[in-house]
């Protein structure tokens, strides 16, 4: 099995501040990544090790076959695809469905001098369709729900038929609703044999779709598990990691948490 990302005794400070502590961790071809844990826990930092948009302060990041700081890191990054609230600020509320996953292609957030190709056009509508979305292909991206936005993201994030795509919290801001259509359009990307790794940022479990087969769970930038899911995310480890008493459940493969309720004192 090839390794896709893997970080070997990884450690990252900024201003003084440790976010990573001696990070070891692996993503195998085949596998899909549940990254977990508090506010501040470092999953903002390890996703930006992951998208090559970050060097590690001491240890080595293997990422696509190659190692952050020894390779031209604008040549991997068109290998990765990418969503998260960032991405969406910067495209144009006038851009057409069809013009936002389209310009994935040349790494641009709105359409102007691009020459594209046929073949451009044929992924761009491959990829609004898998997503459920091919009626608003012609809407502006201003005018969507944020769950239409969230899976236009996706689709434009699968524009370049990347080998590794990070979510970072897709389901954010979505109502039950949106938040169930974005799970369903999950679980059929990460049940596609041939598709590529995916690694996803949530802080609900409830997000997570049938098909994820790993989580990492962290916290204080350290890792309290990783691991199939089925195993790791327990009601034990996430109460380590939030520190407060944890009750998860899961059925049909998707995952429910809450806080343990406190007896009550005996009259």
């Amino acid at each position: 099995m090839s390794v896709v990302f893997r970080l070997t005794d990884v450690t990252v400070e900024r201003s003084g501040k440790r976010l990573l502590d001696s990070i070891s961790w692996t993503i195998n071809e085949g596998e899909h990544w549940i990254i977990v844990g508090p506010n501040g826990a470092g999953k903002t930092t390890l996703m930006q090790l992951l998208g090559a948009q970050g060097h590690p302060t001491s240890g080595t990041v293997e990422l696509l076959g190659e190692t952050l700081g020894a390779v031209d890191v604008s040549e991997l990054r068109p290998r990765i695809g990418m969503t998260s609230t960032t991405i969406a600020e910067r495209l144009p509320n006038g851009e057409t469905v069809e013009n936002v996953v389209l310009s994935a292609a040349y790494a641009v957030t709105g359409r102007w001098r691009e020459n594209y190709s046929a073949e451009d056009y044929a992924q761009a509508d491959s990829m609004i369709a898998e997503l459920g979305i091919a009626h608003l292909r012609g809407r502006l991206f201003g005018t969507l729900s944020e769950g239409e936005k969230k899976r236009l993201l996706i689709a434009r994030a699968l524009m370049t038929d990347p080998e590794l795509v990070l979510l970072d919290e897709p389901a954010a801001g979505l109502d039950l609703g949106a938040r169930e259509d974005l799970v369903a359009a999950l679980e059929s990307l990460t049940s596609d044999r041939f598709g590529p790794v995916m690694v996803m940022v949530t802080h609900h479990v409830e997000d997570i779709a049938v098909g994820f087969t790993h989580v990492l769970v962290l916290a204080k930038g350290d890792i309290v598990a990783a691991g199939p899911i089925a195993e790791t995310l327990t009601s034990e480890t996430l109460s380590r990691a939030f520190g407060q008493k944890l009750e998860i459940t899961s059925s049909d493969g998707r995952f429910t948490a809450k806080r343990t309720p406190a007896r009550r004192r005996a009259n």
